[in-house]
C-alpha cells in the first residue's frame, strides 16, 4: 500500500472532483427532474409532449455518447463548455431524464381519495400539487432517489473520458505511472463506496425526516 500513501494527494483531488461533480450535476437532475415529471404528470399536451419526447430521448441514449458530443460537437458549433460545465450538464441531463419517470409514478400513485379531499376543500390544481400531492409522493420518491443519485455518483467515472481529473481518472494516471493496479484500485472502489454508504445514509435520514409528519398525523 505503499504506493496508496505516496499518491495519497492525487487520490484526495479526485475525491474532490467526484464529489464536485456529483453534488452539481445531482442538482441540476434534481431541479430537471421535477419539471419534466409534472410536465408528464400534466394533462396538458403542451407540457406532457415536450416532456415526454425529453425523457424518451435522454433516457434512451447512452450516457457516453452524451458527454463526447457536448464536449466533442458543441465546440464546432461555437458553444464551448470547460470540461466540468460538460460533465455537469452530461449528467444532470441523462439522470434527469430517469428521475422525470420517479416523479411522475409517484405523483400519479397518491391516493385518490386525497385529490377528493382537495377538490372538496376548493383547492385548485397548483394549490392541490404544492399542499396534497408533492409532500406525499416526496416520501414516495426518497428510495427511488438513492438508488438514483448512487448510479449517478458511479457514473462519474465516464467524465475520466474527457478529461477531468476525477478519481477513475487519477486511478488509471497512477497504474500508467506505477504499474501496480491491485491497491489502486482496491482503494478507489473503497472511496467509491464510502461515498454511495454515506448518500444512502444521508438520503434514509431524509426519507425519516419527511415521513415524520404523516406518522405524527396518524397517531392523533
Amino acid at each position: 500500500m505503499e504506493v496508496v500513501w505516496a499518491y495519497r494527494f492525487e487520490f484526495l483531488s479526485g475525491l474532490w472532483w467526484t464529489v464536485r461533480l456529483a453534488v452539481v450535476s445531482a442538482l441540476l437532475a434534481l431541479v430537471l427532474a421535477f419539471i419534466a415529471g409534472i410536465a408528464r404528470s400534466s394533462r396538458s399536451r403542451w407540457l406532457n409532449v415536450p416532456a415526454t419526447l425529453y425523457v424518451e430521448f435522454f433516457r434512451g441514449t447512452s450516457a457516453l455518447a452524451q458527454l463526447f458530443w457536448l464536449f466533442y460537437v458543441l465546440p464546432y458549433l461555437g458553444i464551448d463548455l470547460t470540461p466540468f460545465e460538460c460533465g455537469v450538464i452530461g449528467l444532470g441531463l441523462c439522470f434527469s431524464a430517469y428521475g422525470a419517470e420517479v416523479v411522475r409514478m409517484c405523483i400519479d400513485a397518491v391516493p385518490q381519495g386525497q385529490l377528493d379531499a382537495a377538490a372538496a376543500l376548493n383547492l385548485g390544481r397548483a394549490q392541490t400539487l404544492r399542499v396534497v400531492v408533492l409532500p406525499e409522493a416526496m416520501i414516495m420518491m426518497m428510495p427511488l432517489f438513492n438508488n438514483l443519485l448512487i448510479e449517478l455518483i458511479k457514473a462519474t467515472s465516464l467524465v475520466s473520458l474527457i478529461t477531468i481529473p476525477d478519481l477513475a481518472f487519477q486511478a488509471k494516471s497512477i497504474i500508467s505511472k506505477t504499474y501496480q493496479s491491485g491497491a489502486v484500485l482496491l482503494v478507489t472502489l473503497v472511496m467509491y463506496l464510502l461515498i454511495s454508504l454515506l448518500v444512502s445514509s444521508s438520503m434514509r435520514k431524509l426519507e425519516r425526516l419527511l415521513s415524520r409528519g404523516r406518522r405524527l398525523g396518524s397517531d392523533r
